[in-house]
This record gives structure tokens, sequence and C-alpha cells, in this order.
């Protein structure tokens, strides 16, 4: 075995985690005052957001710059494949609360309360039944249809799940222009995605009155496709990071786990999607 693969490459201790710590202090500190009615909160906030920004851009290049060193071996790329297995797992589950309380609140909660006895003279109006803001919610909304943007939203996804294989499959080969025309494909199938999603929740709010607000029907259908959509622009920002990354001549056939551990992480966006289409919108 050669000395290479015997060693484990250890970095130099750093200073970012600090200053992230800091950054996240600034953000949760001004977030608690802006809450409170402090105006200099959300100065904070926007201070430590861009922190946080400068210290991920800085960190992740000395990672990027130790990799393209040839510093990584065989031991570290399994290290790195156990961290993003685990990731994606946390992130599992994260969805897993959320489409948990999906199914409390449908299956479980508004039968029972609509079969209380006492229903008739505590919610004379409530109906059990699923979309349902719930006992005590007057205010009339529509649900989101699925035959629409969150269909083509469906199809949007599944199509950039496709043609990140069709890069990966490109970077294999050695073919950088496939690698590089389907990550812009991806990317801009994303970004397409996300539009839709901003043009639905605008058509929520305005002509369906359905908010956040609107009992647990508006709760939940926020909750899960919100932070779905969060997922999906650090995913953008991930693959943009990947398509520079592969413009400058990064990446070779049997050295790439940082475009892996990105595509992982979008077909992982992309199964959610799927379970969201299916439960929240359309059965």
């Amino acid at each position: 075995m050669s000395d290479h693969a015997q060693h484990y490459f250890v970095p130099q201790p750093s200073h970012w985690m600090i200053v992230g710590s800091f950054a996240l202090l600034f953000m949760a500190g001004g977030a608690a005052m802006w809450f409170n009615g402090a105006d200099i909160g959300r100065y904070g906030v926007l201070f430590g957001f861009a922190l946080l920004v400068f210290m991920m851009f800085r960190w992740f290049g000395d990672v990027v710059r130790e990799s393209e060193a040839g510093k990584y071996g065989k031991q570290e790329d399994v290290s790195f494949r156990w961290g993003m297995s685990w990731f994606i797992f946390s992130e599992v589950m994260f969805f897993a609360a959320f489409f948990g309380a999906l199914f409390y609140a449908r299956v479980l909660s508004v039968p029972d309360l609509g079969g209380l006895t006492s229903r008739e003279l505590l919610w004379p109006d409530f109906s059990a039944h699923w979309p349902s803001a719930g006992p005590g919610f007057k205010e009339q909304f529509s649900p989101m249809a699925a035959w629409g943007v969150p269909a083509l939203n469906t199809l949007l996804l599944l199509s950039s799940g496709v043609t990140l294989t069709i890069a990966h499959f490109g970077m294999l080969a050695g073919n950088r222009t496939k690698l590089k025309l389907f990550l812009f494909l991806t990317i801009a199938l994303g970004v397409t995605f996300l539009g839709f999603q901003i043009f639905e929740y605008s058509h929520a709010y305005s002509e369906l009155n359905l908010k956040l607000s609107t009992g647990i029907y508006g709760t939940t259908f926020f909750m899960l496709t919100g932070f779905h959509g969060f997922h999906v622009t650090i995913g953008v920002i991930m693959l943009t990071t990947m398509l520079f990354r592969s413009i400058f001549g990064h990446f070779k056939p049997d050295h790439h786990f940082a475009f892996e551990a990105v595509a992982w992480y979008w077909h992982f966006v992309d199964v959610v999607w799927l379970l969201l289409f299916i439960f929240v919108y359309w059965v």
C-alpha cells in the first residue's frame, strides 16, 4: 500500500467555524430584537447573514483548493461519502416530521374532532373533511389544485434529475462540453421551478385566500412546500458552484465526489417533491 493511501489528510486548525458561530449569533440576536420591535435587529440579521456567506465562500474555497491540490485520497473520499449520507438522512428525518404532522392532522386529528359529541355545540360550522383549516376557522379558502403549476413543477424537477444524470455521465466519459451544458440545463430547470413556486404562492394569497395562517391546512402546505423550495434554492446554489468549478477544469472521472454529493442532494429534493405532489396536492 502506498504512503498516500495510508495517510489521512488532517487540515490545519481553522478559524472559520468561530466566524460562523459569530455570524449565527448576530442573526439570532438580531432576529430576537427585530421580533420584539427593535429596528436595529434587522441590521444584526443582515450583518450576520453577510458574515455567514463570507465564511462559507472562504471555508469552502479552502476545501476546494485542498482537493485540487491532491490532498484527498480514498480514505478521505469514504469519510466524505459517510458524511453526506448522514446529512441526507438528517434531511429525510426533517421532512418526515412535517409529513408526520400532515398525516396526524389529516388522518387522526380532524376526524376525531369531527366525531366529538360536543362538536355541534362548540363548532357548528366545522366539517370533518380534508382539506380543512380546523375547528374555529370561519374564513373560507380554496385548496391548491394539483393539475396546474404543481404538475408543471413536477415535470420540471423530474427533467432536472435526468439532465443532471446526463451531466454526470458526460463527466465520467471525459466529455466536458456535455457536463457543462447539462449542468446549465439542470440549473435553468431549478430556477424555473422556483419562479413557478413564487407565482403559485402569489396566486394562493391573492385568489385562493390560502395563507400560512389558514389553520392546519395552510401551515402544513406552506411549511412543506416552503422548506422544499428553500432546499431547491440551496441545491441551485450548489449546482451553480459545480458549474463554475467545471468551467475552471475541476473534477476528473475518478475524482469528483463534490459533484456526486450535490447530485445526491438534488435527487433527494426530487423525491421529496414527488411525495409532496402526491400527498399535499393530489390525494
